[in-house]
């Protein structure tokens, strides 16, 4: 059988493919699954695969956050997108899916749809956004325990070739699946790798993050490995980011050089950034809201624990990235793993649409750590920022109140069952929950 749908790059592709995995990602950032066998990938890319609406509130226990709208009766669709399919080797392909309603109408609990409308939102402001995302993981033994390894060489050589045959594999299967890496090295912390990947259309860019983990976990396991993308994957030590790269362009000149404000910010682009400083901390329980987030969100991480802005600023949640090839870009460097990475791109776009839109003042810039300025921090308290979400009109507003109210019972769900135990003991349930 003929699978024309599918991009592939030849035939053999074509009949090296077994399963489909049909994913997508539920509002606690975890990504959920189905396999489809190869006869039955067309169909189901026409019709979908049935999912209950509780899909929207399974939280990191397997809990099920129920709430007034979402319970035990209904149906959607889960269709998978096969024109973004990727072919990943060993028999196995990959497409994101999207949720529509039993009507045929794409369900408003989408977190790949809500990630379109905010680009579409950014369209009719006349701006048009690309996104560039980063992605880091902390590999450990197959059982989860910590790697016995050598005094770890942050950013170093022996880092790198002490795992040479899983990252040259890696990268293989990176190309295999045609996903275009910038750079790839050793993090900080213990363990921990970080590979970048190149911009792309921020719904393009958002469907990488979620194939990188599962190449990642899927060349982990081949090594005998595992592979953490957890925001504290053992309590006490380095946490994992997920940082956001973002370019801005209209009619083809860019916002963020070429104009007259600091370091060539045009007024727009100065007006984005006053977007996305203001709405942090209402939004901070979106980008990074787990109950384990608060552990890496501090200051001396440089995971952007502070809500301001500053060239090259690695302490600063937003961080501008000095002119490359004509262009500047934004880091976000506060939004972490457990984010579900079509909302953190849509909460993203929807503060810089905000900025446009009343046309916000570029905040001071912070050229100092931020806590010798006396910058606050972003709240670490999992239920702070969850209260500051739910007040938030400006969250409801990009997120929409039926995402927004699912998003809030998964959250307060991990708040009730894990906020009074041992920040170790969490940290070892969790350690895989966000990954592939």
């Amino acid at each position: 059988m003929s699978l024309p749908l599918l991009p592939v790059q030849d035939e053999q592709d074509l009949t090296s493919v077994t399963a489909l995995a049909v994913t997508a990602v539920d509002p606690g950032g975890v990504l959920r699954m189905k396999l489809v066998p190869r006869d039955r990938i067309a169909q189901a890319g026409a019709s979908g695969l049935g999912a209950a609406p509780s899909w929207h509130v399974f939280c990191v226990d397997n809990g099920i956050a129920f709430t007034p709208e979402i319970g035990v009766l209904g149906d959607q669709r889960l269709r998978p997108d096969l024109q973004a399919a990727r072919v990943l080797g060993n028999g196995l392909a990959w497409a994101p899916a999207e949720f529509y309603e039993q009507s045929g109408e794409l369900s408003a609990l989408c977190t790949r749809g809500r990630l379109r409308e905010a680009v579409r939102e950014l369209a009719s402001l006349g701006v048009a956004a690309t996104v560039g995302c980063e992605v880091e993981f902390v590999l450990t033994a197959a059982d989860g325990s910590a790697l016995d390894e050598r005094p770890w060489n942050a950013y170093g050589g022996t880092a790198a070739l002490d795992r040479e045959e899983f990252l040259l594999a890696l990268l293989d299967d990176f190309r295999v699946a045609r996903l275009e890496v910038d750079q790839c090295h050793a993090e900080y912390g213990d363990s921990q790798y970080e590979i970048s990947f190149a911009a792309a259309d921020p719904v393009a860019a958002a469907d990488a993050t979620v194939l990188a983990r599962i190449v990642i976990s899927r060349a982990a396991r081949r090594a005998g490995l595992a592979a953490s993308f957890s925001p504290l994957p053992f309590a006490g030590g380095s946490g994992n980011g997920a940082h956001v790269h973002v370019s801005l362009i209209r009619d083809g000149e860019p916002l963020f050089s070429g104009g007259h404000g600091p370091h060539g910010l045009t007024t727009e682009g100065g007006a984005a950034i006053g977007g996305i400083v203001a709405g942090l901390p209402e939004v901070i329980g979106v980008l990074a809201g787990s109950v384990l987030s608060g552990g890496r969100l501090l200051p001396g991480h440089w995971s952007g624990a502070f809500p301001c802005w500053g060239l090259e600023n690695r302490e600063a949640a937003v961080r501008l990235c000095a002119v490359h090839a004509g262009n500047a870009n934004l880091e976000v460097k506060c939004v972490d793993p457990s984010a579900n990475p079509y909302l953190a791109a849509a909460t993203v776009l929807g503060l810089i649409a905000d900025g446009l839109r009343r046309s916000a003042n570029l905040p001071a810039e912070v050229t100092t750590h931020p806590a010798e300025a006396g910058h606050p921090t972003l709240p670490t308290d999992q239920s702070t920022a969850l209260d500051a979400l739910q007040d938030s009109p400006l969250a409801r507003r990009i997120l929409g109140p039926e995402l927004l109210s699912a998003l809030l019972a998964v959250r307060r769900h991990e708040v009730a069952v894990f906020a009074d135990q041992d920040p170790s003991a969490v940290a070892d349930r969790l350690r895989f929950s966000w990954s592939g």
